[in-house]
């Protein structure tokens, strides 16, 4: 199969889902093996960039999916009914980042971290569909545990969990305060839900 061709079906294939599509899937759909079916994607990312269409291809895990390019929201949005832009609160920000640098993890465990309940808090994250249930711990009880998904990494612009900002190096550094961007001020006695926190904000810009 041609890379001209082998690019026009992934094309069609990421436009068709509209949802993350598999590696693996896209693999088999071309009848190709997984080496040269992620060369063609990253050809493809590539190409994208380079002429800097408004649609790109985004990696999310060993997922690819189709999206409008950020820059152009401002026109896109025109097309659409105007929505309530959506925030989480300080709280929900340090679950969610308590949960993405701890992951698999339990309510307990985030609750010995915070201090707080936090049952609110994390049916709140799995409502907005950026954690989920990934599986439960083998104690008695079997307490759930979870993690992160695809709508996380989409939300923060990062195409694996391996690249959230480093929370060792950061959090042993002095984040300064800025109140335009919205950093954070690493100090002694700071908790670590709000240190992982800290790391996320200044690190990442999440799209919520």
């Amino acid at each position: 199969m041609k890379l001209k061709e082998a690019e026009a079906i992934i094309e069609g294939i990421l436009f068709a889902a509209g949802d993350p599509v598999d590696i693996e899937r896209i693999s088999d759909i071309l009848d190709i093996d997984l080496k040269s079916t992620r060369a063609v994607m990253t050809a493809l990312i590539d190409k994208y960039d380079e002429e800097g269409r408004g649609l790109k291809i985004i990696r999310l895990e060993d997922s690819y999916q189709m999206c409008t390019r950020g820059e152009y929201n401002e026109y896109i949005s025109k097309l659409a009914e105007p929505r309530r832009a959506q925030t989480l609160s300080n709280a929900a920000m340090e679950v969610l980042s308590i949960v993405a640098y701890k992951q698999p993890v339990t309510r307990s465990v985030i609750e010995q971290i915070r201090g707080v309940s936090c049952d609110t808090l994390v049916n709140r994250l799995l409502e907005r569909n950026l954690i989920q249930e990934v599986g439960r711990l083998d104690t008695p009880g079997r307490p759930m545990l979870f993690g992160t998904n695809d709508e996380f990494l989409r939300c923060f612009g990062i195409a694996s969990v391996t690249d959230l900002p480093d929370y060792e190096k950061i959090s042993s550094e002095q984040i300064s305060l800025d109140g335009e961007d919205g950093y954070m001020s690493a100090i002694d006695d700071q908790t670590e839900a709000e240190m992982a926190k800290a790391v996320l904000n200044a690190e990442s810009s999440p799209e919520f």
